[in-house]
């Protein structure tokens, strides 16, 4: 499963400060599942849902009279056996039923079970004393909420599925399934597999019936209804479709088009062409994580949905589409035995992103987003947490930085280690060998020693079942006598095993210099013909490391100008960026803004400094052909930043003719540029917008509305802020949103109070996986506690409405 942003993941991670040490292996395999059909309508007056399921099993190993069937928060009517009446007991969210008779390996039986699904009852607490996921959700089920559609979704992930069918909930299980759904006639529906046949019904109702003649796990299960338009594509012969809310149909294509050829370059990377019937993505409302990758039926969170004004400057869900899509391999096609071993589920489904962007885009777009990914895990405080986790506190613990983001670094060292040729045929040996099956990381490692022929212990211990990060400190001592450069390289915390690139740069000639770091005290000693204009580290920048040593102005210049990677571009710029009254340190600023890669354009103008007395003018030219010329809309927008902090006249018909793009970053970007010469023209086009194009352009918005301090703006504020605060990841942005909280926080205003306790509530429910609402009522409560201390004369309604809402959050 995605998991929206990398800011979400890294704000909302959970630590453990005192995990219970209790195994959590693999679920012993009593009985196999072997077939699931289910019939299934929907009481939307009740948030309910009306079920028949027949479960056909058979005894994985040996014999057996009975079977545990998970069922939470069931109504049952009737359980039968082979059309038996059958002896049951419902229990702690347990079916157990007694068998007509003891079954051995390989006699099928069938379960017959007459139930109603209550998900609004599911009330099994986790670690957290949180209620559980309830694995059915029904979204305004009676229309009372005009803003807002009826649908009704799923999501099984970890062991929610038993929520709505009975099951054995647990990854190491596989099912075919058919499921016959009966909606009203005006709703489309979408389910795992193939829609075989449509049924009007007497009654303005339609039952569709869906068949998955492949197996797959429980917890990969998907219902979904609602109003969609869908949008066909294909992909050799098979079906692709979108399914969008109606007002998002004319982008559709653009927001999914790239996923056909998405799946031939996984087929082709991992040697098995994409093996299901179809592939559909459906986008849900007020769905509870960032996407879910439901076999050929993946379900995306609203924010998926974009308008043509964001599509110009980036497409956002990019790299969710790919995650999910690759899970079709890696977690789908072969799925972790155990949560404890979910690194071979989304570990490589994070890698997927950076794979997908190195082929679509280059190795500079690819190694920025590996960057991000490493640096969400560095700063997680996740260190102490081992990939593969057989201790863990919670399940739901699982999905974070380390089984994401860290797990995705490792497999791109062990790339490098193993090149390209055996990490690929590994690939496609791991799948090849438990297709249809389940997997655990000790077979992922046998798999590449079989291909590759190399013994990978060394390489698993210390990543996947040790914890920590590479932490090396680099000095030098060079003899100018006998022509030598010692590096020595000092490893801090836990010691690793690693192969380490040096390239040693002499003017005219690089020498690269491979060796292998064992121990915590290791010294190389090269030849040198003179004195290295840059001594580079870890050269290729595969290794999940942060490493210490010093470098002069003049290093960073040259190795912005000579050293090819992405990092090496930015490490460089971030650092010359704090020297810039040197003149040939600005001029290299200036170099910057020209370089091929749009992110380190972005972060030259993000870093120049146009308040100092070199090339001032040269470098105001370049800006301004930028603002008006580059490729790229997120340039321009960052651009017209720029001159706006001159506040300069001459530049408002830029600004003004910036108001009327296509795209919603140069729109933003030139309504704060012109609120800084002309404060009252700004006011003006920001109060002839829409309601709905406000929405996307908040955080411009909310810049003029704070500096206007116009305090009957807070309720539009309020409704961004906790977004613009955590889900956002410029620091710029994030200020400026702290500063809008405090504001609202200490008024007195209840609409904007009102609207920022709802969306506490309704980003606390939604990312409640993350802990995000335990922080919503901690928030919440410190208001309460701003409330009762001010002078208010409204605080005691105030405090009702924030009271209310952590209830809400708690219940």
């Amino acid at each position: 499963m995605k998991n929206l942003l990398l800011t979400l993941i890294l704000l909302f991670s959970v630590i453990v400060s005192a995990q219970k040490k209790i195994y959590r292996g693999e679920r012993e395999k009593v009985n196999s599942l072997v077939h699931t059909k289910l019939k299934v309508d929907f009481n939307f007056e009740e948030s309910q849902m009306n079920g028949e399921a027949w479960i056909t099993l058979t005894p994985y190993f040996y014999p057996t009279n009975k079977v545990i069937l998970d069922a939470k928060a069931f109504k049952i009517y009737e359980v039968k056996i082979n059309n038996t009446t059958a002896s049951y007991n419902y229990s702690d969210n347990k079916l157990t039923i007694e068998l007509d008779k003891t079954y051995k390996k390989g006699e099928k039986y069938t379960v017959y079970i007459k139930y109603i699904a209550n998900p609004e009852k599911v009330k099994q607490k986790g670690s957290t004393t949180i209620t559980e996921a309830k694995g059915l959700y029904f979204i305004d089920p009676k229309e009372e909420d005009p803003n807002k559609p009826t649908q009704i979704w799923t999501q099984g992930e970890t062991e929610a599925s038993s929520c709505w069918f009975p099951t054995i909930d647990a990854p190491n299980q596989k099912t075919t399934q058919e499921i016959y759904m009966t909606v009203p006639s005006k709703f489309v529906t979408l389910s795992n597999g193939t829609l075989k046949s449509q049924t009007k019904n007497n009654n303005g109702t339609r039952t569709d019936y869906w068949e998955m003649t492949q197996k797959h796990a429980p917890y990969l299960f998907f219902m979904g209804v609602g109003d969609f338009s869908i949008v066909k594509d294909s992909w050799n012969g098979k079906e692709v479709n979108y399914y969008v809310e109606p007002e998002y149909k004319d982008v559709a294509a653009t927001i999914f088009g790239n996923t056909p050829e998405m799946m031939t370059f996984f087929s082709e990377i991992t040697g098995i062409p994409y093996v299901w019937d179809k592939y559909s993505q459906i986008v849900v409302r007020d769905y509870v994580s960032g996407a879910m990758e439901n076999t050929t039926a993946v379900v995306h969170g609203e924010d998926a949905q974009q308008k043509k004004g964001q599509l110009i400057d980036a497409n956002a869900w990019e790299e969710t589409i790919a995650h999910e899509l690759f899970h079709h391999w890696f977690g789908d096609l072969v799925t972790t035995e155990s949560w404890s071993n979910l690194t071979v589920n989304e570990s490589f489904a994070t890698y997927s992103v950076y794979l997908w962007y190195e082929y679509k885009y280059g190795k500079d777009k690819a190694n920025a987003h590996m960057y991000d990914d490493i640096q969400v895990y560095l700063e997680s405080q996740s260190e102490d947490k081992n990939l593969v986790r057989f201790y863990y506190e919670d399940k739901e613990h699982m999905f974070d930085p380390v089984s994401y983001h860290k797990g995705s670094a490792i497999l791109h060292m062990l790339r490098d280690y193993l090149g390209d040729d055996a990490f690929f045929q590994g690939l496609n040996y791991y799948l090849t060998t438990h297709k249809f099956g389940t997997a655990e990381a000790q077979e992922l490692r046998l798999a590449f020693e079989e291909v590759s022929g190399k013994d990978l212990n060394w390489f698993f211990n210390q990543w996947y079942f040790g914890n920590g990060h590479i932490k090396l400190n680099v000095t030098y001592d060079y003899n100018t006598i006998i022509g030598t450069v010692t590096i020595n390289i000092n490893q801090l915390g836990n010691i690793f095993k690693f192969p380490l690139s040096i390239d040693i740069y002499e003017g005219n000639r690089t020498l690269r210099h491979n060796v292998w770091i064992d121990g915590r005290q290791n010294s190389f000693t090269f030849p040198i013909n003179k004195m290295p204009k840059l001594i580079n580290i870890d050269a290729k920048h595969v290794l999940l490391a942060e490493i210490t040593d010093i470098k002069t102005l003049e290093n960073y210049m040259y190795q912005f100008n000579n050293a090819p990677h992405y990092l090496d571009r930015r490490v460089a710029i971030q650092e010359i960026a704090k020297q810039q009254t040197n003149k040939e340190a600005f001029n290299t600023i200036i170099k910057a803004l020209n370089d091929p890669y749009y992110e380190i354009r972005i972060l030259a103008l993000e870093n120049i400094d146009l308040f100092q007395k070199y090339y001032k003018k040269e470098a105001i030219l370049k800006i301004e052909k930028l603002a008006q010329f580059d490729s790229k809309t997120l340039v321009r927008a960052a651009a017209l930043g720029v001159l706006g902090k001159l506040v300069e006249p001459i530049y408002k018909p830029l600004f003004e003719r910036g108001m009327h793009s296509e795209s919603y970053a140069i729109i933003g970007s030139s309504l704060i540029s012109l609120y800084q010469i002309d404060k009252q023209a700004a006011v003006t086009k920001v109060n002839s917008l829409s309601d709905g194009t406000k929405e996307y352009l908040a955080d411009a918005i909310t810049t003029i509305y704070i500096g206007e301090k116009d305090k009957t703006k807070l309720p539009f504020i309020a409704k961004h802020v906790l977004k613009g605060m955590f889900f956002n990841s410029n620091k710029r942005t994030q200020q400026l949103y702290s500063e809008a909280f405090k504001w609202i926080s200490e008024s007195d205003n209840k609409e904007a109070i009102n609207n920022l306790t709802n969306n506490f509530v309704e980003l606390g429910l939604q990312y409640k996986k993350y802990n995000f609402d335990k922080m919503a009522v901690n928030m919440l409560n410190q208001l309460v506690y701003a409330q009762q201390q001010s002078a208010n004369s409204n605080k005691e309604e105030l405090i009702l409405i924030l009271k209310t809402g952590m209830a809400k959050l708690i219940e």
